[in-house]
């Protein structure tokens, strides 16, 4: 009974151990449901399992079977970047697929592809892989869409998403590919189709959807709202919802045309008990929507907007004003990131704004433009987070209606992006294994979280 008592002790630890295999998770909804995690980072911070150099880019990695998979790029002989981030010249270089072995960071395999760039902000890829069984799939900035064997790395089958009349968005292709069922779903560069599935095995289109004069930057994600399986691309003139099977349009609600085509936050959903279904949408310039989902008489989904609000100049913002890391519903409240880097609250019924601070992201600078931190909540309730920001500190904070409130802080990896003018980490982290995964323009680095 002693030995059997022993082996639960050893065993229960590891049986919530999770992978994160998407863009914001095994889920798509940004939250860590793993146990076992510390209260508060140690003096001298968590445990660094490993760092491995990696090339340059904004690309997220995703973590599945024991490894970590990461897009990057690699400037070509005598190539260099041009001094202004926004100027668009085509620059020589490769982009890279990398396999490392989760546990000690070594590369296992290599994918690389000629890959001259000719966007702004070229440091490099922009989405976060997704591993499904056997496969992995990419898509580079310029819109080179792979699936790789994820054991060899070996080209199972590609698409190029831009061409002649199918042009590069002016910051690159960002929204990360979904895998559903037998399908890939990304945005593509085609004006008369922003949305299309591909066939997860043999890469031929399923289906196309969605006109706009961009795709915009946004990242496709599903939620059952009102009785049905909703695929949700915000582009730059509305956010839609489509059936995810045929690309069937059930709604466009418009929000746009946005400025500089910045669709670029993922819709986030929330199951309100007195307001039912709810998806929220936020941007730099045109401010924050906020949608009740439902149906018609013949049970078709439908969406109205519940309220909207923006505000007179990107100093006198209103809602929030966000530039690219997803906010949290939760609870009946909004948490977000303005434009100058204020975390705020909101009501969900209204929009009205409880409270900021610049504690998570700025400290004592002040505003500062486009300056960030990623919220990720520790399970489906409570008000524990991660932040990690783009100084490359790790914050654990509770987020309330009450206020933000600190409980501990280290810091990770060095901002190594100076492309706003400043050194960034702009790259969304992956939690698995009790592990936080992270890069920047140098390296990535794995930490353990884990309760000793």
């Amino acid at each position: 009974m002693l030995f059997f008592t022993s082996c639960l002790v050893l065993i229960l630890p590891c049986a919530h151990a999770d992978d994160w295999p998407q863009w914001l998770g095994p889920h798509r909804d940004g939250v860590w449901r793993e146990t076992g995690l510390i209260d508060a980072f140690p003096k001298d911070g968590p445990v660094i399992r490993w760092r491995a150099t990696i090339g340059s880019g904004y690309a997220g990695p995703a973590v599945a079977g024991g490894r970590v998979y990461v897009i990057d790029r690699v400037l070509g002989p005598e190539a260099a970047r041009p001094k202004s981030p926004f100027k668009r010249v085509t620059v020589p270089g490769t982009e890279r697929v990398l396999c490392l072995n989760e546990a000690d960071g070594k590369v296992l395999w290599t994918h690389e592809y000629d890959c001259p760039y000719s966007l702004s902000y070229g440091a490099g890829p922009r989405t976060t892989p997704a591993v499904d069984g056997k496969c992995v799939y990419t898509l580079g900035a310029e819109g080179d869409l792979l699936c790789l064997d994820a054991d060899s790395g070996r080209p199972i089958w590609s698409q190029k998403l831009s061409g002649d009349k199918k042009p590069t968005p002016m910051w690159g292709f960002a929204g990360s590919p979904l895998v559903d069922g037998d399908k890939v779903i990304c945005p593509t560069g085609d004006p008369n189709a922003v949305l299309s599935a591909f066939d997860k095995k043999t890469g031929k289109t399923l289906w196309s959807a969605l006109s706009a004069t961009e795709p915009g930057y946004s990242s496709p994600v599903i939620y059952e709202a009102a009785g049905k399986r909703q695929l949700i691309q915000w582009d730059p003139e509305a956010v839609n919802s489509l059936d995810p099977e045929t690309g069937k349009v059930y709604w466009s609600v418009k929000h746009g045309p946005l400025r500089y085509g910045m669709s670029i936050v993922t819709p986030r959903f929330c199951r309100d008990p007195q307001l039912g279904d709810l998806l929220f949408v936020t941007t730099q310039y045109e401010g924050s929507l906020m949608l009740k989902l439902g149906q018609d008489e013949k049970g078709e989904p439908t969406a109205s907007i519940l309220w909207k609000r923006a505000g007179k100049t990107e100093r006198k913002t209103d809602a929030i004003h966000t530039v690219f890391a997803a906010p949290l519903l939760r609870d009946g409240h909004v948490y977000g990131v303005d434009v100058l880097g204020q975390l705020r609250c909101l009501d969900s019924k209204t929009g009205d704004r409880l409270w900021e601070t610049t504690a998570a992201t700025t400290y004592d600078a002040g505003p500062q433009k486009w300056a960030s931190t990623f919220i990720i909540p520790l399970g489906d309730t409570g008000s524990r987070c991660l932040l990690p920001n783009e100084h490359g500190d790790l914050i654990l904070a509770d987020l309330t209606p009450e206020g933000y409130k600190e409980i501990s802080r280290t810091h990770l990896i060095e901002p190594a992006n100076l492309d706003p003018g400043r050194p960034v980490v702009w790259s969304a982290p992956a939690f698995a294994d009790r592990c936080i995964f992270w890069r920047n323009d140098k390296e990535i680095v794995c930490a353990s979280l884990a309760v000793k």
